[in-house]
């Protein structure tokens, strides 16, 4: 089999948020069939779409009470039905969320298991005795709190390591691992591309469930004992034998805390395990004291390093997956450009040149195509997201941080950033709804929308879809090995491909200020090629030694 999935540009869908088709302020699945033609013009293979399946929304779909349901806010299996032939008929797949870390409280699988512990569910969860009246472990959990909550009815406490709606599947049950095979591949029966597997690194725990070396929090890090686990590799391989291995399939697993060398092992050749992982270290960068709600300013020699180190790492074995944004960051522009509507374009421009030209597999994040920012509601009310909330009440509360300054953290780092409306237009709620939108619209739609952007041909639209003809019409863009240069420069982000006699160069000013750019010596040519650029440029201009204005981008190819 093709692994058409090197050569596929991935655009991600956060349904809730993308578009609304019957007015109750919801995104929905009739609402993506609506725009499928707006992601053919764009040029995408694949949609990765977040979760909708049914579930409560605790957190916004990411805690499933039914697999084989499609949430009732979002339509009906026959809408998916429909979506889904109509994205084929256009020649785009769809790639699944998988979410079989946890599932809902609300699960039939989680109501039988809790009703008595003798229950044939039981162990399809974590239940673990308390230990002299408290909890079994001190693990803090993602989303504030322990990691367990107390049952009375069964005076025992189940593991959850995020929500507390969120229950742990008991991975260590083949009976349970059975029932989530099956129902994968009913999925691909169907005629679904693949999965995004959420923190798939999570499923195994390590069994003797020690104490977490404590955080600022006063809880322990359970992290060392539940991420890459001791019988991981066995689960993923077990998968992809009885699911994965009979399908042409895309995957992707969501693997917080994972570096390079796990990451081979992850998507190496042979291993018979995923086609790629989603890292976390790019997005990191700028964490402070208390994590991203202590939001610092970040060196680009950082971020250079972490990107050198993944596209080295995972050259000649396994693959990467290239991203700025998704449903859980900021908006890119914002978190690593520049979101003043001086620069707002031309620096959304670069952000996608420096991404798109890498080694790995590009996503798209919803809005990115048409420039999206981050959004600073002045009001903690005016927010959605779980984990934002939480931060707030536990951080304000504690005095760990002060109201203005989680305010000022929750502005830069917040989830929500990413999960305002899609703007379609610069029509009421930005054109994403008739109702009342369930979470408010960034206020500067009516600057930023599809509408303007598509009747401006030199728009950051027409930018990225350049940028995925490029990427079909250039092998070298998939299979070229990676070189950075300048290493040590604070302003420039620039690096090579090469695929045989063929080199390309990327030059990314990530700075406000010019940046003098300099070609080393090592990097010789005899003619060259302007393929893109995000200013205005004289293709005969020399680029032994040049200026670069605020946030220009430029890709040359040499010969």
């Amino acid at each position: 089999m093709k692994d058409w999935w090197k050569e596929s540009v991935v655009y991600q869908i956060y349904p809730r948020s993308f578009n609304d088709s019957n007015g109750d302020g919801i995104g929905d699945i009739k609402g993506i069939t609506e725009k499928l033609d707006h992601l053919q013009d764009l040029g995408i293979d694949v949609i990765w779409l977040s979760p909708v399946y049914q579930s409560p929304n605790d957190d916004n779909g990411y805690d499933i009470s039914d697999y084989e349901d499609i949430m009732e806010e979002f339509g009906t299996m026959e809408d998916f039905d429909e979506m889904l032939e109509e994205a084929h008929n256009r020649d785009i797949k769809i790639m699944m969320d998988l979410v079989v870390n946890h599932t809902s409280d609300e699960h039939r699988w989680f109501l039988k298991s809790r009703s008595s512990k003798d229950n044939p569910y039981r162990d399809y969860y974590i239940w673990k005795p308390g230990i002299d009246g408290k909890p079994p472990t001190n693990w803090g959990a993602a989303f504030g709190g322990s990691t367990w909550e107390y049952d009375e009815n069964t005076d025992e406490y189940y593991l959850h390591l995020f929500s507390r709606k969120q229950p742990d599947l008991n991975w260590e049950n083949p009976r349970l691992r059975r029932e989530v095979y099956d129902m994968m591949n009913r999925w691909l029966d169907k005629g679904v591309d693949g999965f995004r597997m959420d923190v798939v690194n999570f499923l195994s725990k390590d069994q003797r469930y020690p104490d977490g070396e404590k955080m600022g929090t006063g809880y322990g890090n359970g992290a060392p004992y539940y991420m890459n686990g001791p019988r991981i590799h066995e689960f993923l391989q077990e998968m992809n034998k009885k699911v994965l291995s009979n399908y042409d399939t895309i995957t992707v697993g969501e693997m917080p805390g994972v570096d390079v060398e796990e990451a081979k092992l992850y998507t190496g050749k042979g291993r018979n395990e995923l086609n790629m992982v989603f890292h976390f270290e790019h997005v990191d960068i700028g964490n402070g004291e208390f994590g991203k709600w202590s939001n610092q300013p970040w060196k680009l020699t950082k971020l250079k390093t972490i990107f050198s180190r993944w596209q080295e790492g995972l050259e000649s074995d396994g693959w990467n997956s290239l991203y700025w944004s998704n449903h859980d960051q900021p908006r890119a522009i914002s978190r690593f450009g520049n979101d003043n509507e001086q620069y707002r374009v031309v620096s959304g421009k670069m952000l996608a040149t420096c991404l798109h030209l890498l080694k790995g597999t590009p996503y798209i994040y919803q809005g990115e195509e048409i420039g999206m920012t981050n959004v600073a509601f002045q009001s903690i009310d005016h927010y959605r997201d779980i984990e934002s909330l939480n931060a707030y009440r536990d951080l304000t509360a504690g005095e760990l941080l002060t109201p203005e300054d989680m305010m000022k953290g929750i502005h830069a780092r917040s989830r929500d950033n990413g999960r305002t409306p899609v703007q379609w237009s610069a029509s009421e709620h930005a054109g994403f709804t008739s109702g009342e939108p369930w979470i408010a619209v960034n206020p500067n739609y009516e600057q930023v929308n599809a509408e303007i952007v598509k009747n401006n041909p030199d728009s950051i639209f027409y930018y990225y879809k350049k940028l995925i003809k490029l990427r079909k019409d250039n092998p070298i863009i998939v299979h070229g090995k990676y070189e950075l240069i300048l290493e040590d420069d604070e302003q420039i982000y620039a690096y090579t491909r090469t695929l045989g006699e063929e080199k390309l160069l990327v030059i990314c000013s990530f700075s406000e200020e010019p940046a003098a750019f300099k070609l080393p010596k090592g990097v010789g040519f005899s003619e060259k090629e302007l393929m893109i650029a995000n200013y205005q440029v004289d293709s005969n201009e020399p680029i032994d030694s040049f200026k670069l204005r605020p946030y220009e981008a430029r890709v040359y190819k040499l010969t």
